[in-house]
């Protein structure tokens, strides 16, 4: 007797899904920064060539946790194979990247310089040393900050994309990967802006695009074994002096403290007859 017919295999809907994505990208690099923490008070030095930078606590820069989250999230989604942590600095610096691992990046790489990264190290500067990076890893995407919390240029990411001639979305608040394109929400003073950008592209992180999770405390004891390569900086550029020249450094001046008044019309009198700006 013929055997009988066996019923077609159901379909593995999640396997098909993933098949279909695929891996779009096989490194996500993340340039991340050690500076001032943002809830301290920063001083200037006496002789008000710098911020005093002795004694006071340093963290891994707000904007650049934002985009570790971010890399991290591609990864867990099975966009991304790797996330690699990129950091420029001096010894200390170790410890921001190991902060970066224990977020979730896979492995680290350390440029070492013992120039200040806030004043002497400056953004073309560090574009050169990412682009030499980023050339090196083959990396697919380059996740970083739109800015750091102790220049303030807001000039790296566009410069890098610059240099290595690829597309870029500044100050992403939603970030989306098609195959080998990403779709990015961009903030801007009028609202939000999309655009497409293919393969390999450079993007910068702004605040609404994720909220960073706590590096837990496993997390943490796992960071200490994972992979963190030093290369010095003067190997990878020759030049990095800065282009320019800071003269001097001062605090901003003492905010006079506000006046209570007791109704409207107080109010506009005094806005009028004293502070002359009705």
């Amino acid at each position: 007797a013929p055997a009988p017919r066996q019923p077609p295999p159901v379909p593995r809907r999640g396997r098909v899904r993933k098949q279909c994505a695929g891996v779009a990208m096989r490194s996500v690099l993340v340039p991340v920064k050690r500076v001032i923490d943002y809830a301290v008070k920063v001083r200037v030095r006496p002789d008000r060539a710098a911020v005093d930078l002795q004694s006071v606590k340093m963290s891994l820069n707000p904007f650049c946790e934002i985009a570790v989250e971010e890399a991290r999230k591609l990864k867990e989604a099975g966009t991304a194979e790797e996330v690699v942590a990129v950091s420029i600095g001096a010894k200390d610096t170790e410890q921001t990247l190991r902060t970066a691992l224990a977020m979730g990046c896979d492995r680290a790489v350390h440029i070492t310089t013992d120039l200040r990264t806030d004043q002497e190290l400056q953004p073309l500067a560090v574009a050169r040393l990412l682009e030499q990076i980023v050339r090196r890893e083959d990396s697919s995407l380059v996740l970083m900050g739109k800015q750091s919390i102790d220049g303030d240029n807001c000039q790296t990411g566009p410069m890098l994309a610059a240099l290595l001639g690829w597309p870029q979305a500044t100050f992403a608040a939603t970030l989306r990967v098609d195959g080998a394109e990403i779709e990015v929400d961009r903030e801007t003073d009028a609202g939000t802006e999309l655009v497409r950008l293919g393969l390999p592209a450079v993007v910068t992180t702004d605040l609404r695009l994720n909220e960073p999770r706590y590096a837990t405390l496993p997390n943490i004891v796992k960071a200490k074994k994972k992979p963190l390569e030093k290369i010095e900086a003067s190997s990878l550029v020759a030049d990095l002096a800065p282009r320019n020249l800071v003269l001097e450094v001062n605090e901003p001046e003492a905010r006079q403290a506000g006046v209570l008044v007791e109704s409207v019309d107080e109010l506009v009198d005094k806005l009028k007859n004293e502070a002359g700006v009705v």
